[in-house]
């Protein structure tokens, strides 16, 4: 090889490691899961690397034995902390409920990040106005609430270390929910677009910098009856079409290459 071609060889910028997202997954909101993953995918500029956090599949490999309790509403309440973990305690991850519509490219989000912080979110002021949420699970109140539902760790923070399989079966919900694990000039700040909570946020007409970038359906999206004419409804109805479609043509393309595979093998056996 030429020296000029080792040297162009050498300046080829390596292939960028995918951003790790982990959604949290509930049975009864699959559709909700795969929403969020298709729009984040749609959108996205830059190779992501999706994972949901089944809590049966944590249950059988032993990282989750934590019974459950009267006010989860749903499977991820908890397992939701075992990112880091899930992550290798290495670089930067996002965990995010399964109830998100991302509108915008997850890129502008992740170039926030900065390495001071142990975690970033969008730190809500949000106490809920229901007793009752989603299919009629509890409502709970409690400081930071809706803090936990959007989260970029930093996963090789020392203080992240904590999350351990153990801590995340055993400790107090007021100690996860809270980041008690954390001083409080440990938590970063992103905008609250980032995580624009249904009938809290308001979009101010005059002001783009309140347009939603991901839409948090935070006390039922429209994949519940009681609340399929929620605000925005409409357009996670309409990622939910896009979504159908796509799935339907991949489908339909594997069973023709099914079809044409079969077909030639038929050819190949009939000419020996």
């Amino acid at each position: 090889m030429s020296s000029t071609k080792a040297a162009a060889a050498a300046a080829v910028a390596p292939e960028p490691q995918p951003f790790r997202i982990f959604i949290g997954y509930d049975p009864r909101e699959d559709a909700a899961y795969e929403v969020c993953r298709h729009s984040l995918l749609k959108h996205s500029s830059i190779p992501l690397e999706i994972h949901p956090i089944r809590q049966s599949e944590l249950r059988a490999s032993g990282l989750y034995t934590r019974e459950r309790g009267p006010t989860e509403s749903t499977e991820f309440s908890f397992t939701r902390f075992l990112t880091p973990h899930l992550a290798g305690f290495t670089g930067w991850a996002m965990f995010v409920d399964c109830d998100f519509l991302y509108l915008s490219d997850i890129q502008n989000l992740v170039s926030l990040t900065d390495d001071r912080f142990a975690i970033m979110c969008v730190k809500h002021d949000y106490t809920p106005k229901e007793s009752t949420k989603m299919d009629g699970a509890v409502q709970t109140v409690y400081p930071r609430k809706n803090w936990s539902s959007m989260v970029l760790y930093n996963c090789a923070h020392p203080k992240n270390k904590v999350l351990s399989p153990e801590t995340v079966s055993s400790q107090t919900g007021a100690f996860l929910h809270r980041f008690s694990w954390l001083e409080d000039d440990e938590i970063g700040e992103v905008p609250f677009v980032w995580n624009f909570l249904v009938g809290h946020n308001v979009v101010d007409p005059k002001d783009p910098s309140t347009q939603p970038c991901a839409i948090h359906y935070t006390t039922g999206g429209p994949w519940f009856e009681r609340y399929k004419d929620c605000d925005f409804a409409d357009l996670w109805l309409k990622e939910l079409e896009e979504y159908e479609k796509e799935k339907q043509k991949k489908g339909d393309e594997k069973e023709k290459m099914v079809k044409e595979g079969k077909e030639e093998n038929g050819i190949a056996a009939s000419a020996v």
